[in-house]
């Protein structure tokens, strides 16, 4: 399962991504060929309450937490302690991503093949330098967990008593205060900064992509498409 932490005053931009990653298809709105879903945190605007509910009534690909939308105060704690009324399944791995990331599912599949289904911790290591994956943490433009280290932060109290502050750099934290993903996987060069954007973590564009951050204009993210 793929989450894509947005905000709904982002609506564009929420409404545009779902069309481009093709979940939504127009004759057959509530079949999903993957699980995707759009992550927010509580509605507090009028208008937010009325577009995501209409969105919510054509489609079963949003997810609204109990959070402040902020980006230090908790919500990807919130998102991986998700209960299990709302995770009924198990799954192999869950991820979370920014909303200007552009994924491409079977890449990224492929590239999950051969990999552990316990303790990992995949992603894209920061600083951009590092090509050791335990030096230093996962970039938050999106990681993967397996499924074990997603119900140890749903039960530990390791990641509940540590839930502000920058959120990739607190998953790092809660896993070495907890001894735990010592399965850490770095998929550079596959993972990436769009070309021209950040000059440490960018390079041009690879046919084995998995995924491209800072897609921050429309146009953009239809060119990865």
């Amino acid at each position: 399962m793929i989450g894509i932490l947005t905000r709904t005053d982002n609506y564009d931009r929420c409404h545009f991504l779902p069309l481009v990653y093709g979940v939504r298809p127009v004759l057959s709105p509530r079949h999903h060929p993957r699980q995707l879903k759009f992550v927010f945190c509580s509605l507090t605007k009028p208008k937010q309450r009325a577009l995501i509910a209409l969105e919510m009534l054509r489609f079963d690909d949003i997810l609204i937490l109990n959070c402040t939308e902020t980006m230090n105060s908790g919500k990807t704690y919130t998102y991986f302690s998700l209960p299990k009324l709302l995770l009924p399944r198990k799954y192999d791995y869950i991820m979370m991503a920014d909303d200007d990331v552009f994924i491409r599912f079977e890449p990224l599949a492929l590239s999950l093949k051969a990999l552990p289904r316990v303790d990992l911790y995949y992603g894209f290591v920061i600083p951009c330098a590092s090509m050791d994956p335990f030096v230093e943490y996962m970039s938050g433009m999106g990681f993967l967990l397996s499924w074990d280290l997603v119900e140890w932060i749903r039960s530990s109290e390791v990641p509940k008593e540590n839930v502000v502050g920058p959120q990739d750099k607190l998953i790092e934290k809660w896993f070495k205060m907890g001894n735990k993903a010592m399965k850490k996987i770095s998929n550079k060069p596959a993972m990436y900064d769009y070309p021209g954007t950040n000059e440490r973590c960018s390079h041009e564009l690879i046919p084995e992509t998995v995924a491209v951050h800072r897609l921050k204009r429309l146009k953009d993210v239809v060119s990865q498409n």
